[in-house]
C-alpha cells in the first residue's frame, strides 16, 4: 500500500518539475523497462501470479508517468523499484529470500548513462529501499559502493527510511529455505528507463540468493556485472545467477557488443544469454538502447518483465511463449 509521504514525493515530481513545462520534451522518445526476476515461476497460486502482473504493471506506469511529465530516467527508476522492493512478491526490499543464517542481506545498485556515475550498496538488513539509498551513494558522496555496517550507518545519518527486521518476515520464505526448494524461486528485481533529455538510467535491486551464506555479494550492487548505463549505447539490468554475471561482466558485455561490434541489442542479448547457458547459468537482461528500442532475453522458462514507450507500445509478461 502506497503511504501519503510516497504519494506526495509523487506528486512533487510529476507536477512541480520545471522539466514538464518545457514543450520540447514532449516530442521526444520516452521508455522504460522492468524484470521482476528469471526462473521457473512453477507450482506458484493463480493469486500470486495474478499479483506479479499487477505489481510489474504498477512499478512500470509510475516510471512512465514520471518520465511523461519530464522527470529523470533517475527518477523513473528509482521510483518503479521503490515498487517493486515494497511488494512481497518481488525478491528485493521487503521480499527478500533468506540466508543460510535467517536473515535479509540486500543489494542495489543504480547508474546515470549521461556521465556514467554509480552508486551501490551491498549487504544491508535494515534500510526499506536500498536502491534510494544506492543513489544517495551516488549523489552525494564521493564513493561507489558502501557494504554492511557502513552502508547501514550512512542509511542512519542521510535519513533513508530504517525498519525493524520483523518488516522482512516470511514464513513461506523460511519454510522454503527448510526445504530447500528452488523451483519456484524469484530472482532480483530491475528497471532501465530513457528520459525526454535522451539520458538512459539503469538500476537494481536483490535478495540475493536464497540460503546464501552471510556476506555473499552477487552482481546486483556490481556496475558492469548486473547494472550499467551509457549514452549513445545502452542500459542494462540483470537477473540470474550472479556469480557468473561477475565472472563475465554481463551487463557491460551487452553493451560493448553493441557499441564495438555494430550488434542490435537483441542480438547481442542473445549471444550472451545463450553463452551463460551454455555454461549451465541461469539468468536473463532487459536492454534498453537510445532510440527507447528493447530487448528482454533470457535462458529459464520465465522472466517477469514488462515494457512501455511513448509511441503507444506496453508489454507486461512473464512466460516464454506470451
Amino acid at each position: 500500500m502506497i503511504r501519503y509521504s510516497q504519494v506526495l514525493f509523487l506528486f512533487l515530481l510529476l507536477f512541480l518539475n520545471p522539466n514538464h513545462l518545457n514543450s520540447d520534451d514532449e516530442s521526444k522518445p520516452v521508455a522504460i523497462v522492468i524484470h521482476g526476476g528469471a526462473g521457473w515461476f512453477a507450482n506458484m497460486p493463480q493469486s500470486k501470479i495474478d499479483g506479479i502482473y499487477a505489481g510489474l504493471e504498477e512499478a512500470l506506469d509510475v516510471g512512465f508517468a514520471l518520465l511523461e511529465n519530464g522527470n529523470s530516467s533517475l527518477d523513473a527508476v528509482e521510483q518503479a523499484i521503490i515498487i517493486l522492493e515494497n511488494n512481497e512478491l518481488f525478491n528485493a526490499g521487503r521480499g527478500s529470500v533468506y540466508t543460510s543464517e535467517q536473515k535479509q542481506e540486500m543489494d542495489a545498485s543504480i547508474m546515470f548513462g549521461d556521465n556514467q556515475d554509480a552508486g551501490a550498496v551491498a549487504g544491508v538488513a535494515t534500510v526499506k529501499n536500498p536502491i534510494s539509498l544506492a543513489r544517495y551513494v551516488m549523489e552525494q558522496t564521493k564513493h561507489v559502493m558502501f557494504s554492511g555496517e557502513g552502508a547501514e550507518e550512512l542509511a542512519r545519518t542521510s535519513g533513508q527510511t530504517i525498519v525493524d527486521p520483523s518488516y522482512f518476515y516470511s514464513e513461506e520464505k523460511l519454510e522454503r529455505l527448510r526445504k530447500q526448494k528452488k523451483d519456484d524461486k524469484l530472482g532480483t528485481v530491475g528497471v532501465v528507463a530513457i528520459d525526454a533529455n535522451g539520458n538512459i538510467s539503469a538500476g537494481t535491486s536483490t535478495g540475493g540468493m536464497s540460503n546464501k551464506l552471510p556476506g555473499r555479494i552477487g552482481d546486483a550492487p556490481i556496475i558492469g556485472a548486473g547494472t550499467w548505463a551509457e549514452n549513445g549505447g545502452c542500459g542494462v539490468s540483470g537477473t540470474g545467477h550472479g556469480e557468473y554475471f561477475i565472472r563475465f561482466n554481463v551487463a557491460k558485455e551487452i553493451c560493448d557488443r553493441v557499441k564495438y561490434k555494430g550488434l542490435s541489442i537483441v542480438d547481442a542479448a542473445n549471444q550472451v544469454i545463450n553463452e551463460l547457458k551454455n555454461i549451465e547459468a541461469d539468468g536473463g537482461v532487459i536492454v534498453l538502447n537510445q532510440d527507447g528500442q528493447v530487448a528482454m532475453k533470457f535462458n529459464t522458462p520465465a522472466m517477469a518483465r514488462a515494457y512501455r514507450h511513448s509511441n503507444g507500445t506496453k508489454e507486461v509478461k512473464i512466460y516464454r511463449d506470451q
